[in-house]
């Protein structure tokens, strides 16, 4: 034996099969609170999450960040610069759907609140309202890797390069 698994053990492992997404977010301080969404849906379901999301057809990147503010948090912003781009590949199946990974791409800004009242917030597809929480309170159960990234970026003023995996992520209610 050369030690190479055979049989019905090299069947048993599934080879990755990623679902690709490509979003646009901001990272918004104030008053040493981060403001995040509570997520309803997708890898990151019952976590604080950035806002932002889904580039949408014939829209910019900055464009992308005010949209998704507007719908998520209620709030309007201003970019302040361009963090860089992240990614993240996050063990996540769904039920009729062939992949194992989420690997998300999240194209990162620091924005800075213009106007608006978070209470307003409206919960609008798979986000459950918008919220202020303090940064030394947030612990990894209940974030996502954006926020533990934006974390990251408040602490240090840098983000990583290799993309992030989470090969043991749990989708919390599940």
């Amino acid at each position: 034996m050369n030690g190479k698994r055979i049989g019905w053990e090299a069947a048993m492992i599934k080879p990755e099969q990623w679902h690709r997404h490509l979003g646009a977010y901001g990272i918004c301080l104030r008053d040493g609170k981060l403001l995040v969404i509570r997520k309803n849906g997708g890898p990151y379901t019952k976590r604080f999450d950035l806002p932002g999301g889904t580039i949408e057809p014939n829209e910019s990147l900055t464009e992308t960040v005010h949209r998704e503010f507007l719908e998520e948090t209620g709030l309007q912003v201003r970019i302040m610069r361009s963090l860089g781009t992240r990614d993240y590949v996050v063990a996540w199946t769904r039920e009729s759907f062939a992949h194992t990974h989420c690997h998300h791409i999240a194209v990162l800004y620091e924005v800075e609140y213009a106007d608006g009242d978070v209470a307003d917030s409206p919960c609008f597809d798979d986000s459950d309202g918008a919220e202020w929480i303090d940064v030394e309170s947030i612990n990894e159960d209940a974030a996502s890797p954006l926020v533990l990234d934006a974390l990251r970026w408040v602490r240090t003023g840098k983000l990583p390069l290799e993309a992030a995996r989470y090969d043991h992520w749990q989708v919390q209610g599940e």
